[in-house]
Protein backbone atom coordinates (compact mmCIF):
# COMPACT_ATOMS: atom_id res chain seq x y z
CA UNK A 1 0.00 0.00 0.00
CA UNK A 2 2.29 2.50 -1.14
CA UNK A 3 -0.19 4.78 -3.37
CA UNK A 4 -1.96 7.63 -1.06
CA UNK A 5 -5.57 8.04 -1.48
CA UNK A 6 -6.57 11.04 -2.98
CA UNK A 7 -5.59 14.42 -1.00
CA UNK A 8 -10.02 15.45 -1.02
CA UNK A 9 -10.83 11.77 0.13
CA UNK A 10 -8.27 11.96 3.13
CA UNK A 11 -9.42 15.89 3.95
CA UNK A 12 -13.04 14.38 4.18
CA UNK A 13 -12.20 11.47 6.26
CA UNK A 14 -10.44 13.92 8.39
CA UNK A 15 -13.36 16.14 8.67
CA UNK A 16 -15.86 13.57 8.81
CA UNK A 17 -14.00 11.81 11.48
CA UNK A 18 -13.46 15.13 13.27
CA UNK A 19 -16.70 16.34 13.42
CA UNK A 20 -18.66 13.41 13.75
CA UNK A 21 -20.75 14.11 10.46
CA UNK A 22 -21.08 14.33 6.97
CA UNK A 23 -23.15 16.75 6.97
CA UNK A 24 -21.02 18.81 9.12
CA UNK A 25 -17.93 17.70 6.81
CA UNK A 26 -19.73 19.15 3.84
CA UNK A 27 -20.65 22.55 5.41
CA UNK A 28 -17.47 22.66 6.16
CA UNK A 29 -15.60 22.12 3.20
CA UNK A 30 -18.05 23.88 1.06
CA UNK A 31 -19.47 21.00 -0.77
CA UNK A 32 -22.45 18.76 -0.62
CA UNK A 33 -22.87 15.61 1.14
CA UNK A 34 -23.00 13.37 -1.54
CA UNK A 35 -19.63 14.83 -2.68
CA UNK A 36 -18.41 13.62 1.06
CA UNK A 37 -20.12 10.38 0.42
CA UNK A 38 -18.26 10.08 -2.78
CA UNK A 39 -14.37 11.08 -1.28
CA UNK A 40 -15.68 9.01 1.80
CA UNK A 41 -15.82 5.47 -0.70
CA UNK A 42 -12.99 6.66 -2.36
CA UNK A 43 -10.29 6.88 0.96
CA UNK A 44 -12.09 3.22 1.59
CA UNK A 45 -11.10 1.83 -2.15
CA UNK A 46 -7.86 3.17 -2.22
CA UNK A 47 -6.85 1.63 1.46
CA UNK A 48 -8.60 -1.38 0.76
CA UNK A 49 -10.65 -1.27 4.58
CA UNK A 50 -13.61 0.37 5.91
CA UNK A 51 -12.93 3.30 7.67
CA UNK A 52 -16.33 4.75 8.99
CA UNK A 53 -19.73 2.62 9.32
CA UNK A 54 -23.17 3.83 9.98
CA UNK A 55 -24.88 2.85 13.52
CA UNK A 56 -28.29 4.06 13.28
CA UNK A 57 -28.34 7.70 12.48
CA UNK A 58 -24.76 7.76 13.41
CA UNK A 59 -21.54 7.74 11.26
CA UNK A 60 -18.29 5.38 13.93
CA UNK A 61 -15.04 5.28 13.00
CA UNK A 62 -14.06 1.68 12.29
CA UNK A 63 -10.72 0.06 14.48
CA UNK A 64 -9.01 0.65 10.70
CA UNK A 65 -10.40 4.28 10.90
CA UNK A 66 -9.65 5.23 14.62
CA UNK A 67 -5.61 4.18 13.85
CA UNK A 68 -5.97 6.29 10.58
CA UNK A 69 -7.68 9.05 11.71
CA UNK A 70 -5.09 9.39 14.61
CA UNK A 71 -2.48 9.77 11.98
CA UNK A 72 -3.55 12.17 9.71
CA UNK A 73 -5.39 14.14 12.19
CA UNK A 74 -1.99 15.27 13.48
CA UNK A 75 -0.64 16.25 10.33
CA UNK A 76 -4.28 18.36 9.10
CA UNK A 77 -3.68 20.11 12.99
CA UNK A 78 -0.40 20.91 11.68
CA UNK A 79 -1.43 22.60 8.48
CA UNK A 80 -4.32 24.48 10.50
CA UNK A 81 -1.84 25.65 12.95
CA UNK A 82 0.56 26.99 9.74
CA UNK A 83 -2.08 28.53 8.20
CA UNK A 84 -3.40 30.41 11.49
CA UNK A 85 0.37 31.61 12.32
CA UNK A 86 0.63 33.07 8.38
CA UNK A 87 -2.74 34.97 8.90
CA UNK A 88 -1.32 36.08 12.62
CA UNK A 89 1.56 37.89 10.32
CA UNK A 90 0.04 38.80 7.96
CA UNK A 91 -2.64 41.53 9.99
CA UNK A 92 1.41 42.09 12.17
CA UNK A 93 1.54 45.98 11.38
CA UNK A 94 4.76 45.92 12.59
CA UNK A 95 7.65 46.69 10.59
CA UNK A 96 11.19 45.85 10.68
CA UNK A 97 13.21 48.66 9.10
CA UNK A 98 17.18 47.78 8.99
CA UNK A 99 19.15 51.02 8.11
CA UNK A 100 22.93 51.92 8.07
CA UNK A 101 23.51 53.44 11.66
CA UNK A 102 23.93 57.20 10.80
CA UNK A 103 21.05 57.49 7.92
CA UNK A 104 19.10 55.81 11.03
CA UNK A 105 19.63 58.54 13.18
CA UNK A 106 19.90 61.80 11.08
CA UNK A 107 17.31 60.87 8.08
CA UNK A 108 15.43 57.66 8.56
CA UNK A 109 14.49 58.41 11.85
CA UNK A 110 13.03 61.64 11.80
CA UNK A 111 11.07 60.33 9.05
CA UNK A 112 9.77 57.84 11.03
CA UNK A 113 8.21 60.45 13.46
CA UNK A 114 6.29 61.70 10.47
CA UNK A 115 4.79 58.13 9.42
CA UNK A 116 4.15 57.42 12.90
CA UNK A 117 1.70 60.61 13.44
CA UNK A 118 0.13 59.98 10.73
CA UNK A 119 -0.53 56.24 10.95
CA UNK A 120 -0.47 55.95 15.10
CA UNK A 121 -1.72 52.38 14.97
CA UNK A 122 1.47 50.95 12.95
CA UNK A 123 4.44 50.05 14.68
CA UNK A 124 7.78 50.37 13.42
CA UNK A 125 11.35 48.95 14.91
CA UNK A 126 14.63 51.02 13.01
CA UNK A 127 17.69 49.04 13.58
CA UNK A 128 20.51 50.79 12.78
CA UNK A 129 23.49 48.33 11.27
CA UNK A 130 26.43 48.22 8.71
CA UNK A 131 25.30 44.52 8.46
CA UNK A 132 23.50 43.96 5.12
CA UNK A 133 20.27 41.93 6.82
CA UNK A 134 19.13 38.42 4.92
CA UNK A 135 15.56 39.90 4.61
CA UNK A 136 13.92 36.51 4.33
CA UNK A 137 15.21 34.74 6.79
CA UNK A 138 15.84 37.24 10.00
CA UNK A 139 12.35 39.00 10.09
CA UNK A 140 13.91 42.06 8.60
CA UNK A 141 11.43 43.72 6.64
CA UNK A 142 12.87 46.83 4.83
CA UNK A 143 16.71 47.63 4.20
CA UNK A 144 18.10 51.47 3.71
CA UNK A 145 21.40 51.31 2.39
CA UNK A 146 24.13 52.52 -0.15
CA UNK A 147 26.10 51.53 -3.24
CA UNK A 148 26.32 48.74 -4.96
CA UNK A 149 25.30 46.60 -2.07
CA UNK A 150 22.09 46.72 -3.68
CA UNK A 151 23.37 43.66 -5.66
CA UNK A 152 22.55 41.65 -2.25
CA UNK A 153 18.59 42.02 -2.49
CA UNK A 154 15.91 40.37 -4.76
CA UNK A 155 14.09 43.19 -4.60
CA UNK A 156 15.32 47.35 -4.56
CA UNK A 157 14.89 50.60 -5.57
CA UNK A 158 16.86 53.66 -5.89
CA UNK A 159 16.07 56.39 -3.27
CA UNK A 160 18.08 59.50 -3.71
CA UNK A 161 21.98 60.52 -4.26
CA UNK A 162 22.99 62.97 -1.36
CA UNK A 163 25.61 65.66 -1.76
CA UNK A 164 28.05 67.16 0.76
CA UNK A 165 28.44 71.20 1.89
CA UNK A 166 30.81 72.57 4.73
CA UNK A 167 28.88 73.11 7.50
CA UNK A 168 30.07 74.19 10.91
CA UNK A 169 28.05 75.93 14.23
CA UNK A 170 27.91 79.67 14.44
CA UNK A 171 30.26 79.84 17.30
CA UNK A 172 33.00 78.55 14.59
CA UNK A 173 32.34 82.32 12.44
CA UNK A 174 32.45 84.12 16.01
CA UNK A 175 35.94 82.37 16.18
CA UNK A 176 37.11 82.56 12.80
CA UNK A 177 36.83 85.31 9.50
CA UNK A 178 36.33 83.42 6.77
CA UNK A 179 36.14 85.81 4.04
CA UNK A 180 36.32 83.19 0.93
CA UNK A 181 35.80 79.66 0.77
CA UNK A 182 39.50 78.37 1.01
CA UNK A 183 39.68 79.77 4.49
CA UNK A 184 37.27 76.72 5.44
CA UNK A 185 40.40 74.89 4.99
CA UNK A 186 42.30 76.50 7.56
CA UNK A 187 40.13 76.36 10.81
CA UNK A 188 39.41 72.92 12.66
CA UNK A 189 38.05 70.22 10.00
CA UNK A 190 36.01 67.24 11.14
CA UNK A 191 36.74 64.13 8.62
CA UNK A 192 34.61 61.04 7.77
CA UNK A 193 36.29 58.06 6.52
CA UNK A 194 33.65 54.75 5.67
CA UNK A 195 33.89 51.15 5.84
CA UNK A 196 35.91 49.98 2.50
CA UNK A 197 32.70 48.23 1.98
CA UNK A 198 31.16 51.20 0.90
CA UNK A 199 33.20 53.93 -1.97
CA UNK A 200 33.92 56.99 0.44
CA UNK A 201 31.98 60.64 0.50
CA UNK A 202 34.20 63.35 -1.03
CA UNK A 203 36.69 64.37 0.87
CA UNK A 204 37.99 68.01 1.98
CA UNK A 205 40.76 67.26 -0.32
CA UNK A 206 37.76 66.60 -2.98
CA UNK A 207 36.24 69.67 -1.34
CA UNK A 208 39.45 71.98 -2.17
CA UNK A 209 39.91 70.82 -5.70
CA UNK A 210 35.89 71.65 -6.47
CA UNK A 211 36.69 75.91 -5.52
CA UNK A 212 40.32 75.54 -6.97
CA UNK A 213 42.55 75.78 -3.73
CA UNK A 214 45.29 73.65 -2.73
CA UNK A 215 44.94 71.20 0.21
CA UNK A 216 47.53 69.55 2.26
CA UNK A 217 45.73 68.36 5.03
CA UNK A 218 45.16 69.81 8.31
CA UNK A 219 46.93 69.67 11.73
CA UNK A 220 45.07 67.59 13.88
CA UNK A 221 42.41 67.24 11.82
CA UNK A 222 40.12 64.33 13.35
CA UNK A 223 38.56 61.71 11.47
CA UNK A 224 35.11 59.82 12.16
CA UNK A 225 33.58 56.24 10.78
CA UNK A 226 30.60 57.65 11.44
CA UNK A 227 29.26 60.26 10.01
CA UNK A 228 26.76 60.84 12.49
CA UNK A 229 29.29 61.72 14.97
CA UNK A 230 31.33 64.09 12.83
CA UNK A 231 27.87 66.07 12.63
CA UNK A 232 27.90 65.71 16.15
CA UNK A 233 31.04 67.28 17.37
CA UNK A 234 30.58 69.79 14.56
CA UNK A 235 27.08 70.77 16.42
CA UNK A 236 29.28 70.77 19.75
CA UNK A 237 31.28 73.58 18.22
CA UNK A 238 34.23 71.12 16.94
CA UNK A 239 35.20 72.54 13.73
CA UNK A 240 33.54 72.42 10.30
CA UNK A 241 32.43 69.05 8.79
CA UNK A 242 31.77 67.97 5.14
CA UNK A 243 28.02 66.70 5.73
CA UNK A 244 25.39 65.29 3.97
CA UNK A 245 22.27 67.38 2.83
CA UNK A 246 19.91 64.89 4.15
CA UNK A 247 21.15 64.43 7.22
CA UNK A 248 21.92 68.03 8.34
CA UNK A 249 18.99 69.26 7.68
CA UNK A 250 17.33 69.29 11.23
CA UNK A 251 20.50 70.74 12.47
CA UNK A 252 20.52 73.41 9.60
CA UNK A 253 16.76 74.26 10.31
CA UNK A 254 17.29 74.86 13.92
CA UNK A 255 20.36 77.16 13.64
CA UNK A 256 22.71 74.57 15.08
CA UNK A 257 24.65 74.28 12.05
CA UNK A 258 25.78 76.89 9.42
CA UNK A 259 26.69 76.75 5.70
CA UNK A 260 28.19 79.68 5.12
CA UNK A 261 29.70 78.71 1.74
CA UNK A 262 27.36 76.29 -0.25
CA UNK A 263 29.53 74.95 -2.03
CA UNK A 264 28.29 70.69 -2.73
CA UNK A 265 30.44 68.05 -4.31
CA UNK A 266 27.58 64.89 -5.36
CA UNK A 267 28.08 61.51 -3.10
CA UNK A 268 29.54 58.93 -5.73
CA UNK A 269 26.55 56.49 -4.72
CA UNK A 270 22.79 56.29 -4.51
CA UNK A 271 20.99 54.95 -1.36
CA UNK A 272 18.55 52.34 -2.20
CA UNK A 273 15.70 50.41 -0.27
CA UNK A 274 15.13 46.63 -0.18
CA UNK A 275 12.46 44.60 0.80
CA UNK A 276 11.11 41.17 1.40
CA UNK A 277 7.87 40.13 -1.06
CA UNK A 278 6.17 39.35 2.21
CA UNK A 279 6.23 42.91 3.88
CA UNK A 280 4.17 43.84 1.29
CA UNK A 281 1.65 41.78 2.20
CA UNK A 282 1.55 42.85 5.36
CA UNK A 283 -1.46 45.91 6.26
CA UNK A 284 0.75 48.67 5.59
CA UNK A 285 4.14 47.07 4.06
CA UNK A 286 2.89 48.60 0.80
CA UNK A 287 1.70 51.54 1.60
CA UNK A 288 5.49 52.56 3.44
CA UNK A 289 7.32 51.24 1.10
CA UNK A 290 5.33 54.22 -1.47
CA UNK A 291 5.51 56.80 1.31
CA UNK A 292 9.82 56.43 1.81
CA UNK A 293 10.18 56.26 -1.72
CA UNK A 294 8.43 59.32 -2.43
CA UNK A 295 10.27 60.81 0.43
CA UNK A 296 13.24 60.21 -0.94
CA UNK A 297 11.97 61.50 -3.95
CA UNK A 298 11.92 64.78 -2.41
CA UNK A 299 15.02 64.66 -0.54
CA UNK A 300 16.77 64.51 -4.02
CA UNK A 301 15.37 67.93 -4.99
CA UNK A 302 16.35 69.52 -1.44
CA UNK A 303 19.73 68.09 -1.38
CA UNK A 304 20.78 69.05 -5.10
CA UNK A 305 22.64 72.31 -5.15
CA UNK A 306 19.56 75.44 -6.28
CA UNK A 307 19.00 75.35 -10.15
CA UNK A 308 21.70 78.42 -11.31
Amino acid sequence: MTKLPPLRAIQAFEAVGRLGSVNDAADELGVSQGAVSQQLRRVDEALGVRLLERRGRNLELTTWGRLYYARIAAGFEDLRSAQEVLAAARLNSSLVVSCLPSLAIKWVGPQLLDWQIAHSDANIRLIGTETEPRLQDDGTDFRVSYGDKQREFEHYAEMFTDWVTPACAPLMLARHTLREPADILRVPLLGIEWDRGHRSPPTWKDWAAKIGASYRGATGEVVFSLSSAAIDAAVNGRGFVLAQMAMIADEVASGRLVTPFDIRIRMPDAYFLAWDRAALDKPYGAMFRSWLLSVSKKQAVLSAPPAG
